[in-house]
């Protein structure tokens, strides 16, 4: 038995037999990023690149140069097939166990917990449709789907897959991506004491507690459009004994007054909204900034020229896992989106910080699908401080 994450009254029990599966999925993403994947590299510089170098009277410079040769690849086509495959069986492993469990997780979310908050919209609160349009990872129901009144299924599954479908780089409490922000945060800008924090698309929370306990003092809050999302998110913060407040909104128009938050911070939202969402997100966070206050948001953002093999790589999760807008987030200018959000372009950039990767899935000296982070580009900015008298 793989010791996936920390165990917490939230989560369920696997059975034998279920965590034999659930363990067998994530050696098999592991092998397939550690063994087949470098040979879909040694295929392309053999085979693919000689080819489309003769074809084009020059190496590939893009990746969708790159594309036609790689997808007639037998190497490739192995390595794409199974990953696609071994996708949908992340979310397969862990359905039996929430099925299982799910009448006894129902009533514990239905009880709530004394910490913290938890606030859902009403009925006619609409999901946007770059979520409901598909399952965003192949998640059955996506991140916001419920099968009946007070549900968590979505919730499960999300908690219990992630540290599959990552093969263990989220950490025992998924959360890696949180902890990388909340590390930048405070070895960059150590006298920065923010009292009122916001964590959009929250999911279940293994992005917010980090800011919670890193943050003892602050009243921290988290958001998403799941509300099957949000009730684990609530049950599961009070299991592992942290305080945060949840509630049902879309991050392109939130209830919380100007100024409420000293530091707005997200992880991996703005590749999972659209083109026209993301200046909304970004007014909103505007708006929502106390002056002094701060925003940092990690995603897919290419700061530098890549390798158009890794580019390649890079965007398979474009075409076979749903996350159509990832191209546009590598192509965006960032920058001038958050300058005209109304932030000053001069308090505006991107800063580098190591990524919390718990476990390296690939080989040392080898190249795969997924290698390991190493330092990532966060989107910083900062609003102007109040001037003195009120100016």
């Amino acid at each position: 038995m793989q010791n996936r994450q920390t165990p917490h009254a939230a989560l369920p029990r696997p059975l034998h037999d279920e965590n034999a599966r659930q363990d067998f999925v994530m050696n098999f993403r592991r092998y397939l990023s550690r063994s087949i994947a470098p040979g879909a590299f040694g295929a392309y510089h053999k085979r693919v690149e000689p080819a489309l170098e003769a074809s084009l009277g020059r190496k590939p410079e893009t990746a969708d140069e790159i594309r036609p040769g790689m997808l007639r690849d037998p190497i490739y086509q192995l390595w794409s097939a199974m990953q696609r495959q071994s996708q949908e069986m992340v979310w397969d492993s862990v359905i039996d166990t929430i099925e299982r469990s799910l009448p006894e997780m129902q009533e514990q979310a239905s009880k709530g917990g004394p910490l913290g908050s938890l606030r859902l919209a009403g009925d006619d609160f609409e999901i946007p449709r770059y979520h409901s349009v598909y399952d965003i990872h192949l998640q059955p129901g996506g991140y916001h789907g419920e099968v009946g009144r007070d549900d968590v299924s979505a919730g499960l599954i999300y908690d219990m897959g992630v540290p599959i479908y990552s093969v263990g780089m989220m950490g025992k409490e998924n959360a890696s991506t949180g902890q990388t922000i909340v590390n930048y945060v405070r070895s960059a800008h150590p006298d920065f004491r923010p009292l009122r924090i916001l964590d959009l698309g929250c999911a279940i929370g293994n992005s917010t507690l980090p800011w919670a306990q890193a943050f003892p003092e602050a009243e921290v809050h988290g958001i998403d459009v799941g509300a099957g999302c949000l009730r684990h998110a609530h049950v599961r913060a009070n299991a592992l004994g942290v305080e945060a407040h949840f509630s049902q909104q879309n991050a392109e128009a939130m209830d919380f007054a100007d100024g409420s938050f000293d530091l707005i911070v997200s992880a991996l939202l703005f590749h999972e909204t659209s083109r026209s969402a993301v200046p909304n997100i970004l007014k909103e966070c505007a708006r929502l900034l106390a002056p002094g206050g701060m925003m940092v948001h990690f995603d897919g953002f290419r700061t530098e020229a890549i390798d158009p093999l890794r580019a390649f790589f890079g965007e398979w999760e474009i075409y076979n896992n749903n996350e159509r807008f990832l191209r546009t987030v590598h192509r965006l200018d960032w920058v001038g989106e958050v300058a005209a959000a109304g932030f000053e372009r001069d308090r505006v950039g991107y800063e580098k910080t190591p990524f919390v990767s718990f476990e390296a899935i690939t080989k040392p000296g080898t190249k795969g699908y997924m290698t390991g982070f190493g330092d990532v580009p966060l989107l910083v900015a900062s609003k102007s401080p109040a001037l003195a008298g009120g100016q």
